[in-house]
């Protein structure tokens, strides 16, 4: 991959996106990792105004302290780059006391992930309502387009999507060329919406290595596979097939003209 004509390329189409939107720049949550480092650094390289947003949610240090110093450094470089710091703790904990209780703890935790996302992205649309701006997303193309890991209405729930053609091994690839901190290009991946250190490949069963080379595989070709490949190939299936509906446009019950 051409990472230096990559990133010229999705550079220009943020401007003129924007451009044509009418908008005055773009928010974008960052978390720590390398999705939303790289997505706020091709955005900051517009030279538009970027708002960078911090939302902890009972948030590990050590992804909390790796957001700071990422945004810190485009503060340096770009003038155009500020940021805002709201710890929306109080606001989930305010949430999960006002609803009621359940019987399967274990769903519940899920929903409850979810909601995380959910209250970020309610955030985002706050600040960027204030400032005429667009919710740039960080989701790639593994995640989006492959297993469909993110939240419906969450971190799903954006304007504009830099990355989604990239796989995940292409977004380090772009970190790497921009210059990402070290702390972030090192960190195992994670969603954050869990409180504690699970990864993404924890959640997930197969490292973004495995599921890129199963999302780009021939089905037809199955006699060499090995035992790890097959395992690998039926997670992508299966998690590909769970999660269509995040992925395909929201059906619409159409009503034949002859009914209206």
């Amino acid at each position: 991959m051409k990472s230096d004509s990559v990133i010229e390329h999705i550079v220009n189409w943020l401007s003129e996106y924007c451009r044509q939107a009418g908008t005055g720049g773009f928010v974008v949550g960052v978390s720590g990792g390398i999705d939303s480092a790289v997505t706020s650094s091709l955005l900051a390289r517009t030279g538009k105004p970027v708002m960078c947003i911090e939302m902890p949610i009972h948030q590990a240090e050590s992804q909390v302290s790796r957001a700071r110093k990422h945004i810190e450094k485009l503060e340096l470089e770009y003038s155009s780059v500020s940021s805002v710091w709201t710890d929306l703790t109080p606001v989930f904990d305010s949430f999960v006391s006002a609803m009621p209780t359940v019987v399967d703890e274990e769903q519940r935790f899920l929903t409850l992930a979810n909601a995380r996302a959910r209250i970020r992205m309610t955030t985002l649309y706050y600040f960027a309502g204030l400032h005429n701006y667009l919710v740039a997303g960080t989701g790639n193309k593994v995640e989006d387009f492959g297993v469909g890991f993110y939240t419906k209405y969450g971190d799903g729930g954006v304007d504009l999507s830099p990355i989604a053609d990239l796989s995940k091994t292409e977004v380090y690839k772009l970190g790497s060329e921009m210059k990402v901190i070290d702390e972030i290009m090192v960190a195992k991946p994670t969603d954050g919406l869990w409180g504690d250190d699970r990864s993404d490949e924890d959640q997930l069963g197969a490292s973004y290595a495995e599921l890129e080379w199963a999302m780009d595989f021939d089905t037809k070709e199955t006699d060499q596979l090995s035992s790890r490949q097959k395992q690998v190939l039926e997670i992508y299936n299966r998690l590909n097939k769970a999660n269509k509906h995040k992925m395909q446009p929201i059906p619409v019950c159409e009503i034949p003209l002859q009914l209206k």
